[in-house]
């Protein structure tokens, strides 16, 4: 039997990433400090590109042989991962040029990373999954330190390093485990041994398990969250900015890849494994951010109740919960981007904004900027007319459609104890008087892209189906 050439049209994302990697790293080298901005347009410009290459690939394909899948899920999360991105970095510069951190090097990193997220968002076995984890995880350890002279980030990044590392390690192993019982690396041949009835149950239900572990450390849900408050504390704001917002897309991929499609006859498994870390995330995560008088761990605390409706989305069982699901990561790394871009628009030199005290009066210092975390505050609320509200909504829509209305009741329980803590930044925003007045220096980029971010919320809101119809076509 010859060689069959694999057919590499819908992976040309990828392959333009990593080009743009390498020509990025080359100019680079040569580039002064007063000309870096010359990285950040190449990093954009490659982005773009990968973009348009994701959105040109039509229908489902299978290439590779058997390991990377292109298909209307892989696309709309490309898009929306490159998109982000994109956001990402041009919230950033401004920041780490006034930190003097404006180095090729974070770029790289970041497109690393992403170039990892597009191989696991495509992933159709456990090698090519593995190996796109670790590709954006490195990245990511080396973010969070990209700070060398702060030991708080230092340490964030040891921290996220090691457990992320044991994380690793379990799925690892449950791969492998998954291997040994199917004899098979690629997903659906997995899926057609476990259907076909395996009798070592107890070994199938381990190896779930393993998987599930891994997984759940890479959203962050409770109880593999340890790492989520104190790397989004401690890593320098542009850095917690990019973690808290295209990597949930990923892993919201391999969530899928790996429980629904490999495992997906397995499901009275792991169903009520994801409904425990989702009513676990929801509970802990909206009753320690109450305590949190530092916006960056309140928010990271947040991204894990967040997490929690994801999570209940999956534990549903249905395409409906998938596609609220898919909805919700959207909408979330949106509104995550918003809330961290005004916190460094907010940054100054010597000054990092991410005490919540620092948003007194912030309406008296700029209302329009106040008005956009406005905005963002009450979409994470869950108030309608804005997007958040109707991602809650699909979620508990699908989860009281599945038969698991206490998982509903929950989840509304503890949206209104979270409440709380956003309405607190608002209060300081309005009804407080300002400890500074210094104005908000931003350049007319960063201010505009933030006000088309935070406007976003409300117009994916108001105008949710195409969004919601693009979701449902994604998962079927």
């Amino acid at each position: 039997m010859g060689f069959v050439a694999p057919e590499i049209g819908p992976a040309l994302a990828e392959i333009v990433l990593a080009t743009g990697i390498c020509i990025v790293m080359l100019v680079d080298l040569f580039l002064s400090r007063r000309l870096r901005g010359v990285t950040l347009l190449l990093s954009l410009a490659t982005l773009t590109v990968a973009a348009w290459f994701a959105g040109a690939v039509d229908g489902t394909t299978l290439t590779f042989s058997g390991s990377y899948i292109a298909d209307p899920l892989a696309k709309i999360l490309k898009m929306f991962t490159l998109l982000i991105v994109g956001v990402v970095f041009v919230y950033s510069d401004g920041y780490l040029r006034e930190r003097g951190l404006l180095k090729g090097e974070y770029y790289l990193l970041g497109l690393f990373a992403t170039l990892g997220m597009l191989v696991m968002i495509s992933a159709h076995s456990l090698i090519t999954m593995y190996l796109g984890l670790e590709l954006m995880s490195l990245a990511l350890y080396a973010m969070v330190a990209f700070d060398r002279d702060s030991p708080v980030a230092a340490e964030s990044a040891m921290k996220y390093f090691v457990l992320g590392a044991i994380a690793s390690g379990i799925l690892l192993y449950g791969m492998s485990l998954l291997y040994g019982l199917t004899g098979s690396l690629q997903l659906n041949e997995i899926a057609a041994a476990l259907a076909a009835g395996d009798p070592q149950r107890p070994a199938v239900l381990l190896a779930t398990t393993f998987v599930l572990v891994g997984i759940g450390f890479k959203f962050g849900a409770v109880p593999f969250h340890n790492w989520v408050p104190d790397v989004y504390h401690g890593a320098p704001t542009s850095v917690t900015l990019f973690i808290s917002t295209a990597p949930k897309l990923a892993a919201f991929a391999m969530l899928t890849r790996l429980l629904h499609t490999g495992l997906g006859s397995e499901a009275l498994a792991w169903q009520p494994m994801l409904a425990t870390l989702a009513v676990l995330s929801l509970v802990l995560g909206n009753v320690v951010a109450i305590a949190q008088t530092n916006i960056k761990r309140m928010l990271a605390y947040s991204t894990i109740a967040h997490v929690g409706f994801i999570l209940l989305g999956f534990a549903a069982g249905t395409a409906a919960g998938r596609q609220a699901a898919l909805f919700y990561t959207i909408i979330y790394s949106i509104m995550a981007a918003g809330a961290f871009g005004i916190v460094i628009l907010m940054s100054r030199r010597g000054f990092e904004s991410d005490e919540l005290d620092d948003f007194r009066g912030l309406n008296q210092r700029s209302p329009w900027f106040a008005a956009m975390m406005l905005l963002v505050m009450v979409s994470m609320i869950g108030i309608p007319p804005f997007a958040g509200f109707f991602a809650k909504l699909n979620v508990l829509t699908a989860v009281v459609g599945a038969n698991q209305t206490w998982l509903a009741i929950v989840a509304v329980i503890f949206s209104v104890v979270g409440a709380f803590y956003y309405l607190r930044v608002i209060r300081l925003m309005y009804f407080d008087e300002p400890t500074e007045s210094t104005p908000l220096v931003a350049g007319m980029d960063v201010r505009l892209l933030l006000s088309v971010n935070a406007l976003g919320v409300l117009l994916l809101g108001v105008f949710s189906n195409p969004l919601l119809e693009l979701c449902a076509a994604a998962i079927r």
